[in-house]
């Protein structure tokens, strides 16, 4: 195992505010000369992470405008955070101006101003569409109002119509703001600016047809919510069709909020059952015309994850995905036939991840296009009709995310970590497929992301790492240096500073056969390497996310951070499969064996560090983690029984079968052909197994992880008598943290159940 003491104590020096200790200095102080308030300071508490908020961060919210070095920023007026205005701010000094006031937001006849959800300009910044009241459709707030304001009247008149509160999604200027498009009931209208006379464009008199927008499973699993596009010119619109009528109805039930249940029915597609059928529009904004492209193939066994013009008002890029998510075929669509030229295709022996990095250029002639064909995921500068193709990142490490093209300087700006996967850095990149030149600072550590302007001559610069809330710069690319600060967040990183807490240990851990995991450890304050500790396993461990980042968690980080303090070691692995930038093998490695692959490399892991580490207790090992690591909660402790004491599962999904198809059939197939795979990979199956502590945590309304798979488990359970604790939160969804007091009354829920059953002092 690769011990990283040289890198933790690098990253404590790199905290702000950091003074060098003596080895006397970083001994527990005696509790007893410690006055109340500064022991209240020191340690965390669930009344401070998750009650007050006290560690909170701001976020600098701001948006480069096109072709400008300026950008936009929703900034609070006086520190109210209830009321915000929107500035413009110019990068090269700083200054800025108001472009919409508190005062401008109070509607006529109204006394406050409207709080402002989201907002948009238009290409030459004389209007900008202001959205309120947002509501939650699922995952994210996307319907809610939208209000015209015009920066040189200074008027503010609400659109669509009379149509009722909190109805309107998506609303965007068309590219010469004369007019607004947006979706309503399933249907995208046109609003003119000059009168308010609005129009629908798309006919939808079924709930089942969804114009516009998408359906839960596009939602969820490929993120597509905002499901149309206004050509460059503004004289067309292409959209998302999605048709849910062939696709069998799930149902919510929400037994708190009126006398007899409610009960809410949608579209929830189950693996191996029939998928929503989507095709691609194109109606014309003047006629109401409409153009469907021709994509090849049975529209209910294909999906469309990714859709825009290229680079022109006559052709769409679109990609299509066929059922098993291992070819993807990108097109080039005409929008007067609807006819498509396949220019090229992807394909992969496991699946294929679907991406946003697409950027034209040479007048639309080439692309960079992101792909894993070389086992790498690697940038690649292609021509428009797919027929060159020339590798822009050499070498084996992965593109995390490419963030910018500047063809004037024939350059491209990518996310990568070569060396080590946990921490992300910037890199340049030439046209001409020339070495990568990183970017970043060699001494650094954590986590940095850059928000690049479109010119591509400023950035704003964020970053943090495990031991820090971390800050928000303004950078100069070309000197790359920073030009000023712009949330320093000093007021959160003052209360971290001091908290008593040890840094955060990155490490790998020897697992056999050559295999390495990352892994990160928090140790008590008072650590002593003779006493004997508890080990908490925190887990995700499928291929839709990774735990060991060298980055601030949040609540979540801090929770952990308590645990230590209370006499806890923390760890978390990432398992293979994991997505981690360490090569398409190691990614895919888990393909047809979710379920299968990662309990047993999470508790070879911890197999290993028990053998390693003395101070750690075998009889005393929990797990916890929540949706994909709820589910390999489960798989520890029903198939390690020997390993694990305690598990705590939160919104987990017990049976792979009962989940939704893009998700569970990308990474493990169809049921029908990996049926051995799917029984194997569920936990309901072992749940016989079960010697330890095992707490069920699930929202009743969860749309995602149904709380019905959790009910077949609890039967399982109770049909082999064996014995557990269950917390069922009434109408959460799958964040479980609407309705008050939820998150906290979670929190303390967990850590109670962990001090009584995975116990610190033995």
């Amino acid at each position: 195992m690769r011990k990283s003491l040289s890198r933790t104590v690098l990253a404590f020096m790199l905290m702000p505010g950091y003074s060098a200790l003596s080895d006397d200095d970083l001994k527990m102080k005696d509790v007893s000369s410690v006055t109340d308030s500064k022991q209240q300071q020191t340690l965390l508490t669930i009344d401070r992470i998750f009650d007050a908020k006290e560690f909170e961060l701001k976020d600098y919210s701001a948006r480069w405008i096109e072709g400008t070095s300026s950008y936009t920023l929703l900034a609070e007026v006086n520190d109210d955070k209830d009321h915000h205005e929107i500035r413009r701010y110019s990068a090269a000094t700083g200054e800025y101006k108001t472009l919409v006031a508190k005062e401008d937001l109070i509607p006529e006849a109204e006394s406050t101003p409207l709080e402002i959800d989201d907002y948009e300009l238009s290409d030459d910044q004389s209007k900008v569409l202001v959205y309120t009241n947002a509501q939650r459709v699922w995952r994210k707030n996307t319907r809610g109002d939208y209000w015209l304001f015009d920066c040189s009247t200074r008027q503010l008149v609400k659109l669509g119509g009379a149509g009722e509160p909190a109805t309107m999604m998506f609303a965007k200027f068309s590219p010469d703001a004369t007019q607004v498009a947006y979706v309503r009931n399933r249907n995208i209208y046109l609003q003119d600016l000059s009168d308010l006379s609005q129009r629908c464009l798309t006919v939808s008199d079924n709930e089942n047809i969804i114009n516009g927008t998408t359906d839960w499973v596009y939602e969820e699993e490929f993120q597509v919510r905002d499901g149309f596009r206004w050509s460059p010119d503004g004289k067309r619109i292409a959209y998302w069709q999605i048709d849910t009528s062939d696709v069998d109805q799930f149902p919510l039930v929400n037994n708190t909020d009126s006398l007899y249940p409610e009960v809410t029915w949608f579209a929830y597609p189950k693996v191996g059952q029939r998928n929503p059928a989507c095709q691609i529009g194109v109606v014309d904004c003047e006629s109401g015309n409409n153009q469907w492209i021709l994509t090849p193939g049975e529209s209910h066994e294909y999906y469309i994850p990714r859709m825009d013009w290229a680079e022109s008002s006559e052709e769409l890029v679109i990609q299509q995905l066929n059922r098993l998510q291992n070819c993807n075929q990108l097109f080039l669509a005409d929008v007067n036939s609807g006819e498509v030229t396949p220019i090229l295709k992807e394909e992969d022996a496991a699946w294929v991840d679907v991406h946003n990095e697409l950027f034209w250029l040479d007048d639309g002639n080439k692309f960079i296009w992101i792909s894993e064909r070389d086992g790498w995921r690697h940038a690649y500068l292609i021509s428009r009709n797919g027929e060159e193709s020339r590798l822009l990142t050499p070498g084996d490490y992965d593109v995390i995310k490419l963030l910018q093209v500047d063809e004037k300087r024939q350059c491209f700006y990518f996310i990568a970590s070569p060396d080590d996967p946990t921490r992300r850095y910037l890199f340049r990149g030439s046209l001409d497929g020339s070495p990568a030149i990183k970017l970043t600072a060699p001494e650094t550590v954590g986590v940095h992301d850059y928000q690049f302007s479109d010119d591509a001559k400023w950035a704003i610069h964020r970053t943090s790492h495990a031991d820090w809330p971390g800050h928000t710069a303004l950078i100069s690319i070309q000197e790359f240096q920073t030009v000023r600060m712009l949330e320093e967040n000093e007021i959160v990183a003052e209360s971290v500073r001091k908290l008593d807490l040890n840094p955060v240990e990155f490490f790998r851990v020897d697992i056999g056969d050559g295999i390495e995991l990352d892994g990160w450890c928090m140790t008590p304050p008072d650590f002593d390497p003779r006493a004997s500790y508890p080990l908490l396993i925190y887990v995700y461990g499928e291929p839709a996310g990774t735990t060991v980042v060298d980055q601030w968690g949040k609540s979540n980080h801090l929770w952990h951070f308590m645990l230590s303090q209370k006499g806890y070691v923390v760890m978390s692995f990432d398992n293979r499969g994991t997505h981690v930038p360490r090569g398409r093998d190691w990614r895919k490695s888990i393909y047809k064996k979710i379920g299968i692959l990662p309990p047993k490399d999470q508790a070879a892991a911890v197999r290993a560090v028990l053998k390693e580490r003395p101070y750690l207790d075998s009889k005393r090992v929990g797990i916890w983690g929540w949706s994909g690591g709820g589910s390999s909660s489960l798989q520890a402790i029903f198939k390690y029984p020997d390993l694990y004491s305690t598990a705590i599962a939160v919104a987990s999904v017990p049976d792979q079968r009962y989940y939704d198809t893009i998700y569970q059939e990308r990474y493990m197939g169809l049921p029908e052909t990996n049926a051995e795979a799917f029984q194997e990979g569920s936990p309901i199956n072992f749940a016989q197994n079960l010697e330890g502590n095992l707490l069920l945590v699930h929202g009743t309304g969860d749309d995602n992880c149904h709380y019905q798979t959790l009910e077949l488990l609890i039967d399982k359970l109770v049909a082999c008598n064996k014995q557990f604790s269950l917390m069922a939160y009434p109408n959460r969804t799958h964040a479980i943290k609407e309705r008050e007091n939820t998150e906290r009354h979670l929190r303390e829920l967990m850590t109670r159940y962990l001090l009584q059953h995975l116990p610190v002092n033995e």
